[in-house]
């Protein structure tokens, strides 16, 4: 696992994790051997649900990624120093459709037992899907929100994963 440390999911650093995912941002990554994918993501929930650790991100059917993540049971959740702003840029206005964006920002994919994720991360969750649903525009509240995020694209699909692993360097 390179420089990586387990650790407790409990005993991850306080960060805020509303700035981790919203501002920071994340790498979510599917697959097996070299036929892996990922994708820059700014929406997540990180939570405590069914007496369980879970990480929750949410993927639109119509990007590259979703095929990866609906072909197998585990993901992660990749967490980057600051340097690594124009990668996470990159991976998040470029399809996997179109580019081997892997090889194209240089990231080093370290291929666990059960889902890839990259060495240059400096946090990184593995999970495994225990609930998957898609959003629906009927049970959307707040019309507004609708209007903002689902008039011109598709609806996401939300996946919620129990963080079976916590790897920290």
């Amino acid at each position: 696992m390179g420089n990586f440390r387990e650790v407790d999911a409990i005993n991850l650093n306080a960060e805020n994790v509303f700035d981790l995912i919203s501002r920071r941002w994340m790498l979510v990554t599917a697959g097996k051997n070299n036929n892996i994918n990922t994708m820059t993501a700014s929406w997540g929930c990180l939570g405590h649900l069914w007496n369980r650790n879970i990480a929750v991100c949410f993927i639109r059917k119509e990007r590259h990624t979703f095929k990866f993540l609906e072909e197998n049971d585990f993901y992660t959740l990749s967490f980057f120093p600051e340097k690594y702003r124009d990668v996470l840029n990159y991976c998040g206005t470029h399809s996997g459709k179109d580019v081997d964006k892997i090889k194209k920002t240089n990231l080093t994919p370290n291929f666990n037992e059960a889902a890839p994720f990259f060495e240059e991360a400096n946090t990184v969750l593995i999970c495994k899907k225990i609930y998957t649903d898609i959003i629906k525009e009927e049970n959307i509240m707040e019309p507004s929100i609708v209007n903002m995020f689902y008039k011109a694209e598709g609806q996401h699909k939300v996946y919620v994963g129990e963080i079976v692993k916590a790897l920290v360097k």
